[in-house]
């Protein structure tokens, strides 16, 4: 399988599945009450619930009524996401719910059937007393473990086989033909994002790679999105689990995601990972950073060491001279450090390095960006340089862009190019739409070409208008 070449969102991915895995993932509640928590937008939701009861189709002019003009966009997008994601089906002038998506999606919110869609809690006490506490440390090693080795892949901690092969075929890391592998563009956006589409992205390259370990890719859909109703520090039962869920179980230790004391455990525990994975509740940066604050202060590590919040409070001082202070004694964030600046010395709660002209080179040649080494920079800033007007000094974010672009002259941009319109109307009317989408890159009205970052609403939108005007024409006619 060939590496992706950019990160891909959960969003993306369930999108781009085709129809029929939507109606085998709308069979269990707790998918759909998933999708509907975790894809759409306040609006859409609102539709959703207004659709739930009405027996028969409604007018869709009717639930258009409802939205201000000024929010058309809002509400375009809202319709875009339910006809993407299979929830409602459109008739004529009408617009109703998809029957499966509905029946189970009600089930969900009033219960009943034995479908065992939110798993089946254990009561019996567990040989060893399992906690949220000691979750939360589990999680938060094992997913720490994962993102020291992306930074470090010679250090002492390891993750498992299964993980290198997935940050290998993900993108995530580049493996050579001598020495260890390196982290790339792609893994360097990784660790700046927050815990909750880090782990999304691990898993959907885990879905990717679902046939390859002889697994039904709906049934591994089911059980990942099961996880994120389940309940914090209870135990569930293994024994309703499917065999390609069963096998999961094995992975996803590797992840944090769930907790098995053994192998042949009658029962697991899923983590903070998994019951955040359907959740709005964002913010946070890092995995890191999100156990800082569910753990409490005096919890330790395995390794006894006390956890260090620093990477959600801000921990870096940057002076105009490019010195670099970094008030943290985080391998993990030291190591990152590494990445792009040149080390000094280190004390038990403070790191000094420098910004150099190789340093910053030296990262850019490993894939890593000047854009991506300054968002870094100014998130973790300290909290005395955040109450500057500009977070980092100007001199320091300039300099950073100049050694980048001291090897490269040209900027890339991904997309697509519209041409062949068959009037200016044509042109200026999908100008417009793209102008309101904030896809528009460029456009040259004299010979009709429009470039743009994405093309799945514009096609939609397109489709819808080219069907208007078939209609139109047989009334006129």
């Amino acid at each position: 399988m060939a590496p992706s070449s950019t990160i891909r969102g959960f969003d993306d991915y369930l999108q781009s599945l085709p129809p029929i895995t939507f109606q085998r993932l709308y069979q269990q509640p707790a998918t759909a009450l998933a999708i509907f928590r975790r894809m759409l937008p306040s609006l859409a939701k609102i539709f959703v619930t207004t659709l739930l009861y009405n027996e028969n189709p409604i007018p869709l002019a009717d639930l258009q009524s409802w939205v201000r003009p000024e929010s058309y966009r809002e509400r375009e997008d809202a319709f875009i996401k339910l006809r993407r994601l299979h929830i409602i089906q459109e008739h004529s002038t009408n617009i109703s719910l998809d029957p499966i998506f509905k029946r189970n999606f009600r089930l969900a919110l009033t219960g009943g059937g034995d479908h065992h869609s939110f798993g089946v809690p254990v009561t019996g006490d567990d040989k060893k007393k399992i906690d949220i506490s000691f979750l939360d440390n589990y999680a938060a090693n094992q997913f720490d473990c994962i993102l020291h080795y992306m930074v470090e892949p010679s250090g002492q901690r390891q993750p498992g086989m299964g993980v290198k092969h997935l940050l290998d075929t993900s993108g995530l890391m580049r493996r050579h033909e001598r020495g260890h592998p390196k982290i790339t563009q792609s893994g360097f956006s990784f660790i700046l994002q927050e815990g909750n589409a880090q782990i999304w992205v691990l898993l959907i390259q885990y879905l990717e790679m679902a046939e390859d370990l002889a697994m039904e890719k709906t049934d591994v859909l089911h059980f990942l999105l099961m996880l994120g109703s389940l309940g914090l520090g209870q135990a569930y039962s293994v024994a309703t689990l499917t065999q390609t869920q069963k096998k999961m179980l094995r992975d996803l230790r590797d992840y944090g995601v769930v907790y098995q004391r053994k192998d042949n455990s009658d029962r697991f525990y899923p983590t903070r990972l998994a019951t955040t994975l359907t959740s709005d509740v964002t913010g946070l940066r890092t995995a890191a950073a999100s156990f800082s604050k569910a753990i409490t202060s005096t919890a330790t590590s395995v390794t006894g060491q006390p956890q260090d919040p620093s990477e959600d409070r801000g921990f870096i001082i940057i002076e105009t001279n490019y010195r670099v202070y970094a008030y943290t004694n985080s391998p993990l964030a030291i190591a990152i450090l590494d990445l792009f600046t040149k080390l000094g010395t280190r004390f038990p709660n403070l790191v000094t390095a420098k910004l150099t002209r190789g340093s910053i080179q030296r990262a850019i040649a490993n894939g890593i960006t000047a854009d991506q080494i300054i968002d870094y920079l100014r998130v973790h800033a300290h909290p005395i340089m955040r109450k500057n007007v500009l977070i980092l000094p100007p001199t320091v974010v300039d300099q950073i862009r100049l050694w980048q672009i001291e090897g490269e002259r040209m900027k890339t941009t991904p997309g697509f190019l519209f041409r062949d319109f068959v009037s200016a109307w044509d042109f200026d009317d999908t100008v417009r739409y793209a102008e309101e989408l904030g896809v528009l890159e460029w456009k040259d009205a004299k010979r009709r070409l429009m470039f743009v970052t994405r093309t799945e609403q514009i096609f939609d939108y397109l489709k819808r208008r080219g069907e208007q005007q078939q209609k139109a024409k047989a009334l006129a006619a």
